[in-house]
């Protein structure tokens, strides 16, 4: 049972209410917006909660015990508020969500209902509806090591340990045209075997995106230049002239690992790993050994 502080007891214990609910989204960058749907702006602990470009509760549930509870908030998409250009550029990805239920007479009156994650996000028609995550969800995230044929370290980090400066791996570009949404015609500070880029990292050095980064899908080379193709349009329009920066990309294998970095002594997966299609197919007459003994002496 969740204890009422006693300055909200006593205002519903007077019979006249004037509640209102207010959300604080904390954005991963630090920066924190207030949001009501009061018909007036309130101040609560130094945060403003801005009506008029406030969000909607959509749906809400709660569930006990370990069940992952969850809801919807929806809102419209201003300059004053919440703008499509940041929610396009992840800026709202995983921020922190606070609900308050408040008595807008007397704005120290309030309660936390809820404590939240926003997850997925729906852009439509000028608004928005935003996929809450209850504070159960993190339960889901994997943490720890996983075992398993790929690799399943972070090309360049401290487990991997190549090295992302090297220029074998690392390098510059200009955007020379752009032949549809998240495909771009590029030409390279330096010549590239194809492929080389595939699943690595596009990070914006000038242009309208300058400062955000995309993951790559494919490269492949085009005449004297490169044909770049993103999972995702970038944020803002891309123009000819505009500069970047691309990490190789690495698809997790040992062959990879081995043949292009020269790094297989810190592969950090188990490629000798029998699967569950051994098991399955395996049958007493296939003459295979399932006594723990290594199948590779």
């Amino acid at each position: 049972m969740r204890p009422i502080p006693s300055a909200l007891a006593a205002r519903l214990g007077q019979g006249a209410t004037a509640l209102c609910r207010c959300w604080a989204l904390h954005r991963r960058d630090g920066l924190v917006l207030g949001f009501t749907d009061h018909d007036r702006d309130l101040t609560l602990s130094g945060v403003t909660y801005a009506a008029r470009t406030g969000l909607e509760a959509a749906e809400v549930s709660t569930e006990l015990g370990f069940a992952v509870g969850g809801g919807e908030v929806a809102g419209a998409l201003t300059s004053a508020g919440i703008t499509e250009e940041d929610v396009a550029a992840g800026l709202y990805d995983g921020a922190g969500v606070e609900t308050w239920l408040v008595d807008w007479a007397e704005p120290e009156a309030r309660l936390l209902i809820d404590l939240a994650t926003i997850g997925e996000i729906r852009r439509a028609g000028g608004a928005f509806v935003a996929e809450l995550r209850g504070l159960m969800h993190r339960l889901d995230v994997t943490v720890g090591r996983t075992f398993r044929a790929a690799c399943d370290a972070d090309l360049g980090d401290g487990r991997c340990r190549i090295d992302l400066k090297d220029p074998r791996f690392r390098t510059t570009g200009t955007v020379d045209a752009v032949p549809e949404p998240g495909r771009l015609a590029v030409t390279l500070a330096a010549s590239f075997p194809e492929s080389w880029f595939s699943g690595g990292r596009l990070v914006w050095d000038r242009g309208a995106n300058a400062g955000f980064a995309a993951d790559l899908r494919t490269h492949r080379r085009d005449g004297a230049g490169a044909i770049l193709d993103l999972w995702e349009a970038p944020p803002r329009p891309v123009a000819a002239g505009d500069g970047f920066s691309l990490t190789a990309g690495c698809d997790k294998s040992l062959a990879t690992c081995r043949d292009r970095f020269a790094n297989s002594l810190n592969f950090q997966g188990f490629p000798h790993m029998p699967g569950n299609d051994f098991v399955l197919r395996a049958t007493p007459e296939a003459g295979a050994r399932l006594d723990g003994s290594s199948l590779f002496r």
